[in-house]
This record gives C-alpha cells, structure tokens and sequence, in this order.
C-alpha cells in the first residue's frame, strides 16, 4: 500500500493491521472553496492528495493503491479547525471547542490501477469544560503542534473528551474499520486496466 501521507499516526496505525506500507507524501493547496462545506473540503482534499501522489509516481503497479486522506474539525456552525498556525492559535481553536461538542470527519480517497473510490467518515466528540490553565498547559507541551482542532484524543488530548459518537480512530486520524471495507469492495470489482491520467479525479478532474 502507498500512503500518500506523512502523518506518523495514519502510517502506524495502517501497519498494526500488519499492512506493508510505502510512505509517498504529497503536497496540495488545502485552501478551502468559497462556500465549501468540511465534508465537502476534506473529500476534495484527500482525492487532489491520491492524484497528486499518482502524478509523482507515474504509473502504479499492478495489485497496489494509494490511500490519501484528509482530517478536519469543524463547529456546528460549520466553522473548520484545521492545524494551528502557532501556540496563540491552538489556544484559540481550544477556547471554542471547550464545553461543548464539535465534529471530526476524514475524507479517504483510494486508488488502484482499475478503480477510484472516496468516501468521508464523521465523528463527534464532545468536550469538558476547559480552564485556561488547562488550555496553557497543553499547547505548551507541543501536542497540538500538527493536530486538527489542535488537539490529539491519542494522547494528553484524550482528557478533554467527555464523550464520542462514532469511529475513535477517525479521529486520531484515519477510519481504519471503514478504509477496510472499502479495499475490500475494490478487490471484488472487476474492471480494466485504466491509465493514470483516465482514473476519475485524474487529468480530466472528478
């Protein structure tokens, strides 16, 4: 499998699935649309992601696929909380999270040398009421440093939550219950074998 990430937390929790896994990053403007929705974003995102990674490699082997994903935290307003900027910023996205609810969805594109699937998983997290002496404390430790809604449920994160709806793993960053399924259903399609630039999302867009 290629991941077409550098996220440490997607590749590891790809290989205790005991899933073989090339690390392929990709770089793409994560800029949001005008008017986009974050379902809508973070789906785009992880499709310009599998396509940017395609397009590097020029071809992809027969039996392999590339996953990309994208992972936002938005309001109910529908306010995205993507990485911080820096430590003023992290504080800032905590304060709004604090007390109450928010959503974490992961759009997940695939792509193998027949076939091109997404599809976006969403989890809600609902939050303590947090000090600002609890805030301080934990983006001075860093933690929040590259984390959606700065914050990380796999770690020193995880005494925010009150509670979850939904797929835990979604939120540390990859729907891997989910992501399997998917690659399941690609094994049992049968199709021909498409060039690169003809996969849906390639050179002619999605």
């Amino acid at each position: 499998m290629i991941l077409a990430s550098a996220s440490p937390r997607r590749r590891d929790l790809l290989r205790e699935l005991g899933i073989s896994v090339d690390v392929q990053p990709s770089d793409v403007d994560e800029s949001p649309l005008p008017g986009e929705l974050p379902v809508t974003l973070v789906e785009r995102l992880a499709r310009l992601k599998a396509q940017a990674c395609l397009d590097s490699l020029g071809c992809l082997p027969d039996h392999d696929v590339i996953v990309a994903a994208d992972t936002i935290v938005w309001t109910g307003e529908g306010g995205a909380l993507g990485k911080p900027a820096d430590a003023r910023d992290a504080e800032r996205m905590l304060h709004a999270l604090s007390g109450r609810s928010h959503c974490v969805s992961s759009g997940v594109c695939l792509l193998s040398p027949t076939q091109a699937r997404s599809f976006v998983e969403t989890t809600r997290v609902c939050f303590y009421d947090l000090s600002d002496e609890e805030i301080a404390s934990y983006v001075a430790s860093g933690e929040p440093r590259d984390k959606a809604g700065s914050y990380g449920i796999q770690g020193r994160g995880r005494l925010f939550v009150r509670g979850i709806e939904g797929d835990f793993y979604n939120v540390v960053g990859l729907p891997v219950a989910r992501l399997m399924r998917e690659l399941n259903l690609m094994g049992e399609a049968l199709g021909p074998r498409l060039a690169p630039d003809a996969l849906p999302g390639g050179k002619h867009g999605w």
